[in-house]
């Protein structure tokens, strides 16, 4: 059986010494939540895991992790193995919702080290350095519509189209070679 191509096997450590690194984040299952915010509760009891309501919150880590996107819309990821069972969880609640999932559209990089920050803002409308860890927000990256979540000072995960993945992961390469070339 082949196997479908995908565009990030192809990315690789960058061979130069940038002041970042940039590498695929793991497999996840992702789904688009969109829901009353009033059934928020019950949402996060299917998901197991308390769902932020304020825009750009995020709770919980790599293997479970929900961000607030806007009013009434959420991302959610999990293990690919708990993806599965995610639909029926949620089609149990009361209230009216729609969860869809987006695992195949999306791809995720994850872009850390000292300059992370900065480098992003090579391309990036935002202030990353000024950004609270542990928060998210949608943006522009260059041309393309990303989901990025500040985990850490240093590490930010970059979440788009799939289809993009060549071209952002090409910025990314052409950033780092300019700040390790001093430029």
């Amino acid at each position: 059986m082949l196997k479908a191509f995908d565009p990030l096997d192809a990315i690789a450590p960058a061979p130069f010494a940038a002041p970042f690194a940039v590498r695929p984040a793991e497999p996840c299952a992702r789904f688009s939540l969109r829901i009353d915010p009033a059934s928020l509760a019950q949402a996060s009891e299917a998901f197991g895991l308390s769902i932020p309501s304020r825009i750009g919150g995020v709770e919980g880590e790599e293997g479970r992790r929900a961000v607030c996107v806007g009013p009434d819309e959420w991302f959610l990821f999990c293990r690919p193995r708990d993806g599965a069972a995610l639909p029926a969880l949620f089609a149990a609640l009361p209230a009216p919702l729609s969860l869809v999932e987006v695992s195949d559209r999306e791809c995720a990089l994850l872009v850390e080290g000292p300059r992370a920050a900065y480098a992003l803002m090579a391309v990036c409308p935002l202030d990353l350095e000024a950004m609270a860890a542990g928060t998210a927000t949608r943006t522009l990256f260059d041309k393309v519509a990303v989901l990025l979540v500040k985990e850490t000072p240093e590490r930010f995960r970059l979440e788009f189209w799939r289809s993009y993945a060549a071209h952002v992961h090409g910025l990314l390469e052409t950033i780092g070679r300019e700040l390790a070339a001093g430029l």
